[in-house]
């Protein structure tokens, strides 16, 4: 075994690539007995061993000094160490490591090779903390659940995973039981499909909107709807969108984008519209509420538009900026921090908090954890078969332009820890992006029919997506290009998923009227 002294700290690192200090014996030994002289001969080990390594955080604060390693090191050995130099003790914490941005995935020789570096020079290994927890996945269809008479559109858990709400258009919005998946309550009213959902971040309130332009907000506790529908949109509802916890404790405030070309705040304490945000030239498709008190639309006028809509030295609804590139109409946003916005204080336990302040509290934490160094990235989908990534808080200009889809992008989705992105395609592909600097990384081939959706497991390692040849296909990330796993069962195309923020679950909705419940 070899083993790195640096500064008193012993590591193991794993077998040497040497050769034994018997075999040099044996043969010094015989060439003594042979009366032979040292010749030139083949090298065991003609080249390098081993190479200077400087652990770097996302942050790209150094772990300890620069440190010598064998280039047969694996990203185990590399955890065991991150784990000593941070004295983590009993509690070691799983990472992954880049080296210019690429993954190790085998050992530092592999990506040595890979990518031509020199063995000469200081190498930069970056460590990525990854979920404590980890996610199984899912393998069987554990429940159907009947009960829509049209297809299903829209499947979503709420933000502790305790509940499960859907919509179609059999215009009527339904609550039913993860645990016993059992129905909770049927909520009529709208007299149009029901385009679009939405739970509130603390879970107390959902929000759903219609083809005839009208927005209704329910109770999911008792079923019944929360003060009158709200009619102020002219066509019908394309998104909406609550602004997170850790901006406002309440949970009142949300937003919904219409065919009318426009945006609109409403209060859900008074029912009344804040304020109407009008710009784009043509059918809002696409509405995010980030973490910043900044709005992000998407629109079919292939702009997308930065609104602040928090009072803080701007007027509400002020237009902060214009983002333009894409060739084709916009059909989709994701924003990197989504998940912790959605969840606000929940995380993968669904532990309640005692109250409002305290939930905040665990709200702002967890945005925060979320949030990289370069603040809140957007990515946006188009027609145009490409998709964009954008700062949009600070900069109008795109980080990268994503290309590889032949046909158009129709959903988007940022893991949880914001490092990965994955895009779904009416070109039959999933492709996996960095979610950082926007490098493809991976396509995901195994689908026969358009893909719809594309859902993250809460730690960050799994993927599901969903698609018109009327199954659910499972992957690994960006580690293999095939599925691990199809969850056959539905009649027919798959419309909607949503992986329970527990991860113990995946919902899917079909044309097929039925939602089905996925569990290990």
């Amino acid at each position: 075994m070899s083993i790195i002294q640096q500064q008193g700290m012993v590591v193991n690192m794993g077998p040497s690539m040497g050769p034994t200090d018997q075999e040099g014996r044996a043969v010094k030994r015989q060439r003594r007995d042979y009366g032979e002289e040292p010749v030139a001969g083949p090298q065991l080990d003609a080249g390098p061993t081993s190479v200077i390594a400087q652990l770097v955080s996302p942050t790209g604060e150094t772990l300890g000094p620069p440190i010598e390693v064998p280039l047969n090191t694996t990203p185990q050995q590399l955890e065991m160490l991150v784990n000593q130099l941070a004295e983590q003790g009993e509690n070691p914490t799983p990472y992954s490591f880049f080296v210019d941005d690429l993954e190790v995935t085998g050992d530092l020789a592999a990506s040595v090779a890979a990518q031509s570096l020199s063995t000469e020079a200081t190498m930069r290994v970056v460590f990525q903390p990854q979920a404590i927890f980890r996610v199984r996945p899912v393998t069987r269809c554990s429940d159907t659940m009947p009960g829509h008479t049209e297809a299903i559109l829209h499947v979503s858990f709420s933000p502790c995973g305790n509940h499960l709400a859907s919509g179609g258009g059999d215009t009527t919005v339904r609550f039913w039981d993860t645990h016993t998946c059992l129905p909770k309550h049927t909520c009529q009213g709208h007299k149009h499909w029901v385009l679009s959902t939405a739970w509130s971040p603390d879970g107390k309130r959902f929000a759903s909107g219609d083809k005839n332009g009208e927005v209704r907000i329910w109770d999911p506790a008792t079923g019944k709807p929360c003060g009158k529908p709200l009619r102020a949109h002219k066509q019908w509802i394309t998104a909406l969108a609550w602004q997170p916890m850790h901006r406002d404790k309440r949970c009142v405030h949300f937003a919904s984008s219409s065919k009318d070309k426009t945006i609109k705040i409403w209060s859900a304490l008074t029912m009344r519209c804040l304020v109407s945000l009008s710009g784009h030239a043509d059918s809002v498709e696409s509405i995010r509420w980030g973490g910043q008190g900044l709005l992000y639309s998407a629109s079919r006028d292939r702009t997308i538009k930065v609104w602040a809509v928090e009072e803080e030295g701007r007027k509400m609804g002020t237009l902060v900026r214009s983002l333009t590139g894409h060739g084709h109409r916009i059909n989709t946003l994701a924003l990197n921090v989504d998940y912790a916005c959605r969840t606000g204080p929940f995380d993968h336990t669904g532990v309640a908090p005692k109250d409002a302040e305290e939930g905040q509290a665990r709200a702002l934490a967890r945005y925060e954890a979320a949030l990289p160094p370069q603040g809140e990235i957007l990515a946006s989908g188009s027609d145009d078969f490409t998709l964009f990534l954008w700062t949009p808080a600070t900069e109008k200009a795109p980080i990268a332009r994503l290309t590889g889809h032949v046909q158009a992008i129709n959903h988007l989705c940022f893991s949880p820890d914001g490092r990965q992105l994955a895009s779904a395609s009416f070109d039959k592909k999933v492709k996996v992006w960095d979610g950082v600097t926007g490098r493809f990384k991976q396509t995901l081939t195994g689908h026969v029919g358009r893909v719809y959706q594309v859902c993250w497991s809460a730690d960050s390692r799994l993927l599901v997506s969903g698609g018109a040849d009327s199954t659910c296909k499972l992957w690994r990330g960006d580690r293999d290009s095939k599925p691990i796993g199809t969850l056959p069962g539905h009649a027919d195309e798959v419309y909607a998923l949503d992986w329970s923020p527990s991860g113990g679950k995946v919902a899917s909705g079909s044309k097929d009227r039925t939602i089905k419940i996925w569990r290990h």
